[in-house]
């Protein structure tokens, strides 16, 4: 890999070079964010400012994905590079390190306070950092976070477009206290006895701590770790337990672990929630906004029935 990330990172050189250093700069800003949640946030901060580029797509899983040349490619000539952190992306280091990229890299989880997902997906033997939950944007409120860390970055890279970043991110931010108050409202709406589902894996631990929801997840933080049978029959006896309402399949993971735990439990699956990528421009959840107003609807509507 390392070669081809090489060759595609020399005929990128050339190219730069032959447009010259005046053409580069009457472009827009070069944005590289690591995943889609992120470049929906960049794209509602920077409008045509900036040109995007996003390394894992829609419906794909940062847990566990392989860059590509063309990723190197976009991160060597990119201004400003947009990541999660909280060791989201497990590929990020490799990436930055194959593309020798001069970017800014910003964190956008600065500011924000991290929670550890639940004990009983700990692992004693973890790296350092590993017990934290990376998936921070899932709280609406960590969101705004993110999105004024974006229009800082932008700010600092390009100070003459920083008011439009700013009214940029005002709007957006106006438009994500919306929306929570909608998540809000929905929640208040189920009984409390009714507040806790099922996902595949444990994704919405800020949403839960956010919005008073509980979820069950078997396969822990990551989707890279398999669950036993063990765990699963543990899951099986703890839905069982707390009288579970709902579970959901996750766009990212494969459905068939939720369909048997829904078949031993005899609890309906409910729908499709989205965690940790969008859906595709045409689906349910092409964008962040649409993301909550999906996942809300799912929830509310398997647990309500309606």
């Amino acid at each position: 890999m390392l070669k081809s990330i090489r060759a595609a990172l020399a005929m990128s050189v050339i190219t730069l070079t032959a447009f010259g250093a005046s053409a580069a700069l009457a472009e827009p800003l070069k944005v590289v964010a690591s995943f889609t949640i992120i470049a929906d946030f960049a794209k509602n901060v920077g409008g045509d400012r900036i040109n995007l580029t996003t390394i894992v797509g829609p419906d794909g899983d940062a847990h566990v994905y392989e860059p590509s040349p063309a990723d190197a490619v976009a991160m060597a000539g990119a201004d400003v590079v947009l990541v999660n952190g909280l060791h989201f992306e497990g590929f990020l280091q490799r990436l930055v390190d194959a593309s020798a990229t001069k970017a800014t890299i910003a964190v956008l989880t600065k500011d924000v306070t991290p929670i550890n997902f639940k004990p009983e997906f700990a692992d004693a033997d973890a790296a350092e950092g590993a017990d934290t939950d990376p998936h921070a944007f899932q709280s609406i409120a960590n969101a705004k976070i993110y999105v004024k860390n974006i229009a800082d970055a932008f700010c600092t890279a390009d100070a003459e477009g920083c008011d439009s970043y700013k009214a940029n991110a005002a709007a957006y931010t106006a438009k994500l206290d919306a929306v929570e108050g909608e998540v809000k409202a929905a929640i208040q709406s189920i009984p409390e006895e009714k507040r806790v589902v099922i996902t595949s894996h444990d994704a919405f631990g800020y949403f839960e701590m956010a919005y008073g929801l509980t979820f069950l997840a078997p396969e822990g933080v990551s989707t890279e770790s398999e669950p036993s049978a063990a765990d699963v029959a543990k899951l099986v006896s703890q839905v069982k337990q707390d009288k579970a309402a709902a579970v959901f399949i996750e766009n990212i993971t494969n459905a068939r672990l939720i369909e048997q735990i829904a078949s031993e439990t005899g609890i309906k699956v409910g729908g499709t929630l989205y965690s940790d990528a969008l859906s595709q421009p045409d689906g349910p959840a092409s964008t962040y906004i649409d993301l909550m107003h999906n996942n809300i609807a799912q929830i509310k509507g398997a647990i309500l029935g309606s």
